[in-house]
């Protein structure tokens, strides 16, 4: 008896001839090597079907390519291969390809005075397009730092200078009487707010590197309070130390990264979103830029 040849109704044409900008699957799990580490990701991965008349892609043949991803790092190259891999198993189909990669990865982190250290884990996308064989590539990290409110910072410090006229307006000052002062909670009688904040940073890149690691040290070390993991007293000490010399409204922040990420040569195009959620009020502060290098 021969054996029945399985039926390929993908291949069959369309009831109703009309090309699509999208199709494949998102959501697949795979794994991926990232600066070094071996990370778990979920992958969207999609072709457009160009040829209206055709019933379907052949989704298999995505899934299939993405197994190119854990054999090597990934770069920009790799990324391109694949969105290749994906036209070539569509040829006659599709001209443009498309893949989204999410990730967590994760940094060891020093903590800021102590010999300590702790992990901490920054959201990652990835999208890779390959249209009309122009390659992009654009990155996705959110950051997490600290915000202290300049304006609370200030009305704060004018709350402690009355405290200070009131308890000292009659009173000779001596140097150990105003340290005890400064160090009691009679003195220090109102604190400034502050709240956790993140950037989400979208930026397009140029040229083929992958700069992940490089961007989130730019935008930490442009805010200056990023949040820790291990710490001792003498850290958390040096972490109020540096939110008392980094006050930011959203606006500031915003700022800062615009101007950090302006000056990294791997990026094209940014926008950036900073996002404020207030210990004072019920709702968010939120600041957003926007950057395009000009033409050559």
């Amino acid at each position: 008896m021969n054996a029945l040849t399985l039926p390929d109704i993908a291949a069959q044409a369309s009831r109703q001839a009309l090309p699509l900008d999208w199709v494949g699957m998102c959501g697949i799990a795979l794994p991926i090597l990232i600066d070094g580490q071996h990370l778990t990701a979920t992958a969207d991965a999609g072709v457009s079907l160009d040829d209206g008349t055709a019933r379907g892609i052949h989704m298999s043949r995505l899934y299939l390519a993405l197994e190119m991803l854990d054999q090597q790092p990934l770069t920009s190259a790799l990324l391109r291969n694949v969105l290749q891999r994906f036209l070539d198993t569509h040829e006659g189909l599709s001209k443009n390809a498309y893949l989204r990669i999410h990730t967590q990865l994760l940094l060891k982190r020093p903590a800021l005075v102590s010999p300590l250290a702790g992990w901490k884990t920054y959201p990652v996308s990835i999208e890779a397009r390959l249209e009309n064989q122009m390659f992009h590539v654009e990155l996705k990290i959110d950051v997490t730092y600290s915000s202290t409110c300049p304006c609370s910072a200030a009305l704060a410090r004018q709350l402690i200078q009355q405290q200070f006229v009131d308890d000292f307006a009659n009173t000779p000052l001596q140097h150990e009487a105003v340290l005890a002062w400064l160090g009691s909670a009679n003195g220090i009688v109102a604190t400034p707010h502050s709240q956790r904040s993140s950037a989400q940073l979208h930026v397009q890149l140029q040229g083929t590197d992958l700069p992940i690691v490089d961007l989130i040290n730019a935008a930490e070390a442009a805010l200056g309070t990023a949040v820790q993991t291990a710490v001792k007293r003498a850290d958390e000490q040096a972490f109020a130390l540096a939110n008392g010399q980094n006050l930011m409204f959203c606006e500031d922040a915003a700022r800062r990264l615009h101007l950090a990420l302006k000056r990294s040569d791997a990026i094209n195009a940014f926008h950036l979103k900073v996002i404020h959620a207030e210990s004072l009020h019920a709702h968010d502060a939120v600041a957003e830029s926007r950057w395009t290098r000009a033409s050559a």
